[in-house]
Parts: structure tokens; C-alpha cells; sequence
């Protein structure tokens, strides 16, 4: 049974705005079991938490009780990356609605968990950047077709440039 995890464009999406940290870190631990009508909060789990969020370095371990809805749009985001046991998972535009330093702090953090997990995952960007210095493969869509699909070498050695002429080239024959 393979886990899908989805961090999305809006940072208020995917977590309960009124629970607290633990509330929401203990209801994605039991994402997809049954665990009755208690609290669902299991003290035990308390320490994995707090390690958890203590590698994000925003002193978040220490404010389990906190409500999510009190954090910032890049702490949500941050807070997100760590809440579930996945071997997937999709990014959905996941650093657009933040300011440039935390959208840089946000995908080194991305970069980190998807290489210390293996995690399997698909980024949906606008930002041509972070396509082309993240990941493995790269594919540019237009209409539902791949028109740009770059992986190995020919990844690697891709720029920004390059991507934006395909894209302007798109553009213009689409009247744009």
C-alpha cells in the first residue's frame, strides 16, 4: 500500500487551522487507521514529533500546543513536509504563495526530505529555477502532452534559458 502525501499552494490547506500542532501531527500519524473516538493524541509519540519538527530549526518542537492556525504560511508549509509517513508525494505549487527567502528555505527543506525519505515525487512549478535545479526529471506540459521531458545528462546540463525559449516558442505559436 503505497502512502500519498500532497502539500499544497495554499499553506492553510491540508492541516486544522484550530487543532494544535499535535492535534494535527497525531491526526496525519493515524492517517488511514482507525483509532475510535478519542482524542487520538498518543503521549508516547510526543518525542517523535518534537525530533520531527526540530529539524525544520524553527523551534516548533517546543510548541506542540500551539494551534496550527496561529503559524505562518511558510511554517505550515515546513510543518506539512514532516506530518505523515509517505512514499509519495505531490507538490502543488507548494512554495508560490510564499515570500522569496522562505519559498528558498522551503524547498532546500523539500530537497532534504525527498532525498533523506527516497520519496517518490512529482513538483508542479512555475518557477523555472527551481525545475531546473531540482529533481531528477523534468517535464514541461502544454494542453495534457509532455513538449519537454529531460532527465541524466541532458537534465543536468539543462538552464533556464533553454526552458524559457520552449516555452516562449509555446507561447507565440498559441498567440500568447
Amino acid at each position: 500500500l503505497r502512502r500519498i502525501g500532497r502539500v499544497y499552494q495554499n499553506p492553510a490547506m491540508g492541516t486544522c487551522p484550530n487543532m494544535t500542532i499535535l492535534e494535527n501531527m497525531s491526526m496525519a500519524d493515524h492517517k488511514g487507521k482507525f483509532f475510535g473516538m478519542s482524542m487520538g493524541t498518543n503521549k508516547s509519540r510526543i518525542p517523535f514529533y518534537q525530533e520531527q519538527l526540530r529539524q525544520l530549526n524553527l523551534g516548533l518542537e517546543d510548541k506542540l500546543h500551539v494551534k496550527v492556525g496561529s503559524l505562518s504560511g511558510g511554517q505550515r508549509q515546513l510543518l506539512m513536509s514532516t506530518m505523515t509517513p509517505i512514499d509519495f508525494l505531490i507538490l502543488d505549487e507548494h512554495t508560490a504563495a510564499l515570500d522569496p527567502k522562505t519559498a528558498e528555505l522551503i524547498m532546500e527543506l523539500t530537497d532534504k526530505v525527498v532525498r533523506e525519505k527516497q520519496l517518490t515525487t512529482i513538483m508542479v512549478t512555475h518557477n523555472l529555477r527551481y525545475a531546473v535545479e531540482y529533481g531528477d526529471r523534468l517535464l514541461m506540459m502544454h494542453q495534457g502532452h509532455a513538449v519537454m521531458d529531460l532527465e541524466g545528462d541532458e537534465k543536468k546540463n539543462m538552464n533556464v534559458d533553454t526552458i524559457l525559449e520552449k516555452f516562449n516558442e509555446i507561447s507565440i505559436e498559441c498567440g500568447n
